[in-house]
């Protein structure tokens, strides 16, 4: 399984950018996929994630600012960052998960994109 995260870059605070993370394969076989973002010094947090019922959950400190969503047919699963701050400075990964079952035992299968760095200057 690979992720390939593409579309950081530099943006004015209040500007928008447009992340990208594209799988290899197809896109159905994962539970959900989802953004997480490091800030420098900062733990690695969640931002918003997808599941494979389409079910979405953002951070409390991006909502209404960001929108998570998912092209099947490209395999990729986008995330529209609008309104920035120079708070979401972060390095931005996607992870993808697989749930598997053995017996009564679930297991996650964890899948890392590398990462792609937004700057927001203010």
């Amino acid at each position: 399984v690979q992720l390939q995260a593409s579309g950081g870059g530099l943006v004015q605070a209040g500007g928008s950018l447009r992340l990208s993370c594209a799988t290899s394969g197809s896109i159905f076989r994962f539970d959900v996929i989802g953004w997480y973002r490091q800030a420098p010094g900062s733990q690695r947090e969640l931002v918003a994630g997808i599941r494979s019922t389409g079910r979405t959950d953002y951070a409390d400190s991006v909502k209404g600012r960001f929108t998570i969503s998912r092209d099947n047919a490209k395999n990729t699963v986008y995330l529209q960052m609008n309104s920035l701050k120079p708070e979401d400075t972060a390095v931005y990964y996607c992870k993808a998960v697989v749930v598997t079952h053995k017996g009564w035992t679930r297991y996650e299968n964890n899948y890392w994109g590398q990462g792609t760095l937004v700057t927001v200057s203010s």
